[in-house]
């Protein structure tokens, strides 16, 4: 979530912020993560980190692009950063631009501007796109599977887990996934809606 969030905000900001023409082709292609089913998408990170694409340029520096904890992350920030820079270009289309203008012309820089105007006024949906993507990478299962068997993330150790002991095993697993999986987006609506209320 740390790397979707440190590329995915200033990604959300310079879409919001392109014309109409550039910004329809920025959120056709992060649209492209969001709609392909999970498997078509473990097949294509595939594709372009095998041995023939850029995989083999990657390994030239030690980087192995399958079955390892960096594809793991790798799949993990490509199946949900669409969510999370679709959700935060909404979250920023709700903040006036006059208002952004008039902080502009107070002598704030544009970094003061996003931070005492755009992002206290967007901080729910921003809350919002954060929920969605965590989830998302979180139980992520199709593209895993494909590109990062092992190490095994939790949805894809249910899996095996139910293939091979049975139901039993797997009811450990949930009530770590559920104690793993509902803090983070349930603290960061808690924390927005409760500054949002004090504005």
């Amino acid at each position: 979530m740390v790397i979707v969030v440190v590329l995915g905000t200033p990604m959300a900001v310079y879409i919001a912020r392109a014309s109409t023409r550039e910004r329809l082709w920025w959120q056709a292609v992060l649209l492209i993560s969001v709609l392909l089913p999970p498997l078509a998408l473990g097949i294509l990170l595939s594709l372009a980190f095998g041995p023939h694409a850029l995989g083999a340029f990657l390994e030239r520096f030690g980087l192995k692009m399958t079955n390892t904890p960096l594809a793991f992350v790798v799949t993990q920030v490509y199946v949900s950063i669409g969510y999370y820079v679709l959700g935060a270009v909404a979250a920023l289309d709700s903040v006036p631009r006059a208002l952004e203008t008039q902080g502009g012309l107070l002598g704030h820089d544009r970094w003061d501007v996003f931070r005492r105007i755009t992002f206290p006024i967007a901080r729910l949906g921003f809350a919002v796109a954060l929920s969605l993507a965590w989830v998302r990478a979180l139980t992520e299962f199709g593209a895993i599977v494909v590109t990062a068997y092992y190490p095994a993330g939790m949805p894809v150790a249910i899996w095996t887990s139910l293939e091979n002991y049975g139901l039993p095993a797997v009811m450990p697993l949930l009530i770590v996934f559920l104690l793993t999986a509902l803090p983070l987006p349930w603290l960061a609506h808690i924390l927005a809606q409760r500054r949002f209320a004090r504005a």
